[in-house]
């Protein structure tokens, strides 16, 4: 277990020293081709309803996702975190501007008075956010472990995809079980397939 987080570490390390080389406009422009790519990603494009996250820190920004999703009538649905065994809920979105509140951790949710709550098993496609990745779907996230419970409670049949910069992505992730890993990752330069 010592060891598994020590390599998070050092990966996180790792990441954060490539994106911190990059300047604002090349993450921008990085950001803009993995949008594009995800528009073109029949799995996203077919689904009835994705499942996507707002970020916090260094993941992939999803606001411009999300609201471009919204504007093609996309079924989105965003989480809300409780601290209850660090579970996520999930609320089906319909407009950005309306549908969203600050939490207290000052994580943008939807507003759960207004939006309608539904279930794991009504996900087609769940978008993952993540620090690291690996090229077998191998991920690092905050620790909080919020998403990697999620990721065995989707149906099989939701894909589960994750969005990275290139710089994100490193050669191997030491994990506990490979039945926390995402099945694609869509990156500025390629897609990946898990192998």
């Amino acid at each position: 277990m010592e060891e598994i987080k020590n390599g998070e570490n050092n990966y996180l390390t790792q990441v954060a020293n490539r994106l911190n080389a990059l300047s604002e406009e090349e993450l921008a422009q990085k950001y803009k081709r993995i949008e594009h790519k995800l528009f073109e990603f029949a799995n996203f494009m077919e689904a009835q309803l994705a499942f996507l996250y707002t970020p916090v820190s260094n993941e992939i920004p999803t606001e411009e996702i999300i609201k471009k999703a919204l504007q093609i009538e996309k079924g989105l649905a965003l989480p809300v975190f409780t601290d209850a065994k660090n579970t996520i809920n999930l609320y089906k979105i319909s407009n950005y501007n309306k549908d969203l509140v600050l939490s207290a951790n000052d994580i943008w949710e939807p507003n759960t008075e207004r939006c309608k709550k539904i279930t794991l098993e009504d996900v087609d496609i769940a978008i993952i956010p993540g620090l690291a990745f690996d090229d077998k779907g191998g991920r690092v996230g905050f620790g909080n472990n919020y998403y990697t419970k999620m990721i065995t409670k989707l149906p099989e049949t939701c894909r589960k995809v994750s969005l990275a910069y290139e710089e994100q992505v490193v050669d191997q992730i030491q994990m506990e079980s490979r039945k926390y890993t995402v099945d694609i990752i869509i990156t500025d330069k390629r897609v990946i397939y898990k192998i």
